[in-house]
């Protein structure tokens, strides 16, 4: 049993399965349908700030994640401005789904902020896949081999590893935490991503690749 599924890549989806994301999301494409997340609604349980606000004057939508909830991001500040501009980016992508997922709320607008086309459908199916079975999940994630390459194409790649050795699945009806799940290779994933700048400056991530159990990665 996985602590965490993987993030795949979007398959078939219909508009309403990329929920609500936002009624003020940043995507320049993002969807609006204004349902809200399945399973959510319950009352906002939001507790501790994450990640830190930047300081490019750029409004953004707040990110909290409950205080059982922790990313362990390596490796952010490489020495060059617009690669620290896109794994800030990248950070609040992540963060903005895990919000997404263990936090009871009418609206994720952070979601749709920085996420778009397919990776804004992988994510939305993704969290719905939490609250569908039930599920949330508590712990730390970490993540680490992050790197930022630009490609001949023009294009952006964001990749990185993950390491989920400490989350664990929570069952949200419940509260009760599973901890006795072995740690396993499926714990481990590489994610190859591609990244562009929209019209307000955010980095939004536009499709996801993973690849369970990832030699890299162990």
């Amino acid at each position: 049993m996985n602590r965490r599924p993987t993030l795949l890549a979007a398959t078939a989806l219909t508009a309403a399965a990329v929920l609500s994301l936002s009624a003020c999301g940043g995507g320049d494409d993002a969807a609006k349908e204004n349902d809200k997340i399945a399973g959510a609604g319950t009352g906002d349980k939001r507790q501790s700030p994450t990640p830190t606000a930047s300081d490019d004057g750029i409004e953004r939508p707040e990110i909290k994640l409950p205080k059982d909830v922790r990313n362990v991001f390596e490796g952010g500040e490489t020495g060059d401005a617009k690669k620290d501009a896109i794994l800030a980016d990248n950070e609040r992508r992540i963060t903005s789904i895990d919000e997404a997922i263990t936090v009871d709320a009418e609206k994720h607008p952070a979601l749709a902020f920085y996420s778009s086309g397919d990776a804004l459908l992988s994510a939305a199916e993704y969290v719905q896949g939490f609250y569908k079975d039930g599920r949330s999940f508590v712990g730390t994630t970490r993540y680490f081999d992050r790197q930022v390459t630009f490609l001949d194409s023009g294009a952006v790649a964001v990749t990185y590893c993950v390491d989920e050795t400490k989350a664990y699945p929570k069952d949200r009806k419940t509260g009760k935490v599973d901890r006795s799940i072995p740690a396993s290779n499926d714990d481990y994933a590489f994610y190859n991503t591609r990244v562009k700048k929209n019209a307000k400056g955010i980095w939004q991530t536009e499709s996801v690749t993973s690849t369970p159990g990832a030699k890299q990665c162990l």
